[in-house]
């Protein structure tokens, strides 16, 4: 298929399976990026990314300095924790998250002054550095995915062969309906996004980058498509308006052919892929010597007085950034951490923003609390939005019996809890609830396994 998009006619491309709601990126799409001052505490979890917990490296009474290294990678997969203000460290305590864990968390008393480390905010020409020493500096400034996974990036940079990476997709789809943040980084930092896939190219010599965007972000499209003329190793392809076209697989299939599961990395295809605003921050750790301090939020939903979107330095409050916000337009039935198809509700706002914090969302009514569960009619419709093209009738049947034997066999282990059957069931019946807990169970059960089979060490 192709399409006119802001003047420019090209292939717009998707997967099979998916689904369409209502996306609601007009109430923040056109805010600009405000910059964030916040006060009082800020909390840094010491777990906010896949893999082994931060260790910290200070302690109650030390003062700290914007950008300096308050804890640090403890194992490969980990990543350090920077302080985003200057202050004085209270405690170092178990704070609630967005989850509802309580997480070990260093707490900081932000003095205002914002007073940094040497040498934070210099440039720096990465045409001077070597591959080596790029991924160090990524490491280093506690990069990890910033479109929700948390995976840290200096893993995805060091793949065992380097050479056999010939695709870096730039995700730029944003599909989750409401976010805007990811909309406002194209637009307002083009510079910065090419300028970071282009530090990302050299470190594969045989890699070309391709920036995947949605086609409801004609604009985005067009600037980025104008940015990148002459460059013959970057450019943007369109993606079909379809959610979870965000999705790793989705988009690694819809941009390039290729097929990925659960047992396989991007990397075993040949591809890497990021999230639009990692890449930003790799330019900003890699080319201005800043390490990651901050994320950009949409503060968004029916309840909200004034949504836009915010840059945000890591460990504020989320009050202090719905204020920003102008508060509540009246109290929200709905408070949801994330978007409202795979985002986590909130009963408290007395939590951090973290490295893996992507949006606010508050809504005036809760529909699916109004909902009644009923039968299953077997009509099929969860089957045909499934974009990993699983049974999602059957797996729900495993998943009440509590059969991980027939989950497994039904390939269960490959839901990527979207929750597109879900949205699309009639009967209302919590399936993607169901198949997260049955792979909670599964991962159980096999650790439980392996531990047996080595002798219960």
């Amino acid at each position: 298929m192709r399409k006119i998009l802001g003047g420019i006619k090209m292939g717009v491309t998707t997967f099979k399976g998916g689904v369409h709601p209502y996306d609601g990126k007009e109430l923040a799409m056109d805010k600009s990026i405000v910059d964030l001052r916040p006060e009082g505490l800020m909390v840094y979890p010491l777990s906010q990314h896949i893999g082994a917990p931060a260790k910290p490296l200070v302690q109650k009474g030390d003062r700290v300095l914007l950008g300096q290294k308050i804890a640090e990678a403890n194992g490969f997969i980990s990543a350090p924790v920077i302080s985003s203000v200057s202050g004085t460290v209270k405690a170092i305590e178990k704070r609630l998250t967005v989850g509802g864990a309580m997480v070990e968390s260093i707490v900081v008393d932000n003095d205002q002054q914002y007073e940094s480390i040497p040498g934070f905010g210099e440039k720096r020409d990465y045409h001077n550095l070597s591959r080596e020493e790029i991924v160090s500096i990524v490491r280093d400034a506690g990069i990890v995915g910033l479109g929700g996974a948390g995976f840290p990036t200096f893993v995805k940079l060091s793949p065992k062969e380097i050479d056999k990476i010939d695709l870096f997709l730039v995700n730029g789809a944003e599909c989750e309906p409401y976010l805007t943040s990811d909309y406002r980084d194209m637009m307002e930092m083009p510079e910065k996004l090419i300028g970071g896939l282009q530090v990302v190219l050299s470190i594969f010599p045989n890699a070309k980058g391709k920036i995947c965007i949605e086609d409801n972000k004609p604009e985005a499209i067009k600037l980025l498509t104008e940015k990148v003329k002459g460059m013959d190793n970057i450019e943007v392809v369109a993606l079909r308006t379809r959610y979870p076209q965000g999705g790793e697989r989705q988009l690694i299939y819809a941009a390039s052919g290729r097929k990925i599961n659960s047992s396989m990395l991007p990397a075993d295809a040949g591809v890497v892929v990021d999230n639009v605003d990692t890449v930003v921050a790799i330019y900003e750790a890699v080319c201005e010597s800043k390490p990651l301090v901050r994320k950009i939020l949409t503060v968004t939903g029916d309840a909200v007085a004034s949504p836009g979107n915010f840059r945000v330095p890591l460990g504020t409050n989320y009050q202090q950034v719905i204020s920003a916000a102008g508060g509540f337009s009246e109290e929200p039935e709905k408070v949801i951490s994330g978007g409202p198809m795979m985002g986590m509700p909130l009963f408290v706002l007395d939590i951090p923003v973290t490295k893996n914090s992507s949006s606010i969302l508050a809504f005036k009514k809760d529909p699916v609390a109004e909902e009644a569960t009923t039968p299953c009619i077997n009509c099929g419709r969860c089957v045909t939005a499934c974009p990993e093209n699983l049974m999602p009738t059957l797996m729900m049947v495993a998943s009440l019996q509590k059969n991980t034997e027939r989950f497994e066999k039904l390939y269960g282990m490959e839901c990527i809890e979207c929750g597109c059957c879900s949205y699309v069931c009639p009967a209302k019946r919590p399936l993607t609830q169901g198949f997260k807990q049955m792979k909670r169970k599964v991962n159980a059960e096999k650790r439980a396994k392996a531990v047996k089979a080595q002798g219960g060490k």
